[in-house]
Protein backbone atom coordinates (compact mmCIF):
# COMPACT_ATOMS: atom_id res chain seq x y z
CA UNK A 1 0.00 0.00 0.00
CA UNK A 2 1.47 3.32 -0.91
CA UNK A 3 2.78 5.32 1.87
CA UNK A 4 0.22 8.76 2.82
CA UNK A 5 2.20 11.61 3.58
CA UNK A 6 1.02 14.17 5.65
CA UNK A 7 0.99 17.86 4.47
CA UNK A 8 1.19 20.70 6.65
CA UNK A 9 -0.64 23.88 6.07
CA UNK A 10 1.43 27.04 4.90
CA UNK A 11 0.32 29.95 7.05
CA UNK A 12 1.60 33.37 5.98
CA UNK A 13 2.02 36.47 8.12
CA UNK A 14 -0.23 39.16 6.05
CA UNK A 15 2.78 41.70 5.44
CA UNK A 16 4.86 38.65 3.84
CA UNK A 17 2.23 37.62 1.62
CA UNK A 18 1.21 40.82 0.43
CA UNK A 19 4.84 41.44 -0.60
CA UNK A 20 5.20 38.06 -1.75
CA UNK A 21 2.21 38.96 -4.20
CA UNK A 22 4.76 41.81 -5.66
CA UNK A 23 7.30 39.10 -6.87
CA UNK A 24 7.12 38.17 -10.45
CA UNK A 25 4.70 35.25 -11.34
CA UNK A 26 7.82 32.69 -12.24
CA UNK A 27 9.16 33.40 -9.05
CA UNK A 28 5.95 33.08 -7.08
CA UNK A 29 5.54 29.55 -8.89
CA UNK A 30 8.97 28.26 -7.99
CA UNK A 31 8.45 29.58 -4.39
CA UNK A 32 5.01 27.95 -4.22
CA UNK A 33 6.64 25.06 -5.19
CA UNK A 34 9.26 25.06 -2.65
CA UNK A 35 7.12 26.01 0.27
CA UNK A 36 4.68 22.35 -1.04
CA UNK A 37 7.96 20.61 -0.38
CA UNK A 38 8.40 21.52 3.00
CA UNK A 39 4.52 21.43 4.05
CA UNK A 40 5.50 17.71 2.77
CA UNK A 41 8.46 16.99 5.17
CA UNK A 42 11.04 17.77 2.52
CA UNK A 43 13.92 20.67 1.59
CA UNK A 44 13.78 22.52 -1.64
CA UNK A 45 17.55 22.43 -3.21
CA UNK A 46 17.04 26.25 -3.33
CA UNK A 47 16.05 26.54 0.91
CA UNK A 48 18.71 26.39 3.10
CA UNK A 49 19.35 27.17 7.15
CA UNK A 50 18.97 31.05 7.80
CA UNK A 51 22.00 31.67 10.36
CA UNK A 52 21.85 32.87 13.64
CA UNK A 53 17.46 32.47 14.43
CA UNK A 54 18.15 29.34 15.16
CA UNK A 55 17.02 26.07 13.78
CA UNK A 56 13.65 25.27 11.58
CA UNK A 57 14.16 28.78 10.34
CA UNK A 58 14.69 28.51 6.35
CA UNK A 59 14.66 30.56 3.38
CA UNK A 60 14.17 30.08 -0.10
CA UNK A 61 16.97 31.81 -2.38
CA UNK A 62 16.13 32.75 -5.57
CA UNK A 63 17.64 34.51 -8.16
CA UNK A 64 15.56 35.18 -11.55
CA UNK A 65 16.45 37.53 -13.97
CA UNK A 66 19.31 39.45 -12.75
CA UNK A 67 17.14 40.26 -9.08
CA UNK A 68 17.15 38.16 -6.14
CA UNK A 69 14.05 37.06 -4.07
CA UNK A 70 13.62 35.62 -0.84
CA UNK A 71 10.86 33.74 1.33
CA UNK A 72 12.09 32.84 5.34
CA UNK A 73 9.65 30.10 6.96
CA UNK A 74 9.98 28.68 9.84
CA UNK A 75 8.82 24.76 9.94
CA UNK A 76 8.77 24.60 14.01
CA UNK A 77 6.33 26.40 15.03
CA UNK A 78 2.96 25.15 16.10
CA UNK A 79 1.76 22.47 12.92
CA UNK A 80 2.04 24.83 10.17
CA UNK A 81 4.79 25.72 8.18
CA UNK A 82 4.49 29.81 8.58
CA UNK A 83 6.16 31.94 6.20
CA UNK A 84 7.18 35.07 7.72
CA UNK A 85 9.12 37.34 5.71
CA UNK A 86 9.40 37.75 1.73
CA UNK A 87 11.75 40.47 -0.01
CA UNK A 88 13.58 41.34 -3.03
CA UNK A 89 17.22 41.52 -2.08
CA UNK A 90 18.16 44.76 -3.80
CA UNK A 91 22.20 44.10 -3.25
CA UNK A 92 23.68 41.57 -5.77
CA UNK A 93 27.41 41.84 -4.92
CA UNK A 94 27.07 40.89 -1.06
CA UNK A 95 25.61 37.34 -0.25
CA UNK A 96 24.85 38.29 3.32
CA UNK A 97 21.24 39.43 4.40
CA UNK A 98 20.64 42.74 5.11
CA UNK A 99 20.68 43.47 9.02
CA UNK A 100 17.37 45.28 8.76
CA UNK A 101 15.92 42.28 7.68
CA UNK A 102 17.17 39.51 10.10
CA UNK A 103 15.93 42.12 12.58
CA UNK A 104 12.30 42.15 10.89
CA UNK A 105 12.91 38.03 10.36
CA UNK A 106 13.23 38.05 14.42
CA UNK A 107 10.52 40.14 15.43
CA UNK A 108 7.74 38.27 13.32
CA UNK A 109 8.84 35.07 14.79
CA UNK A 110 9.19 36.52 18.08
CA UNK A 111 5.32 37.76 17.44
CA UNK A 112 4.81 34.39 15.96
CA UNK A 113 5.91 32.66 18.81
CA UNK A 114 3.75 34.48 21.44
CA UNK A 115 0.90 34.82 19.74
CA UNK A 116 0.66 30.40 18.90
CA UNK A 117 -0.10 27.75 21.26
Amino acid sequence: MPEVRKTRPVSWIKAALKEFRTFPEGVQSICLAALTIAAEGGKADIAKPLQGLGSGVLEIALPFRGDAFRVVYAVQLAKDIWVVHAFQKKSTTNIKTPKHEIDLIRNRLKSLKEMLP
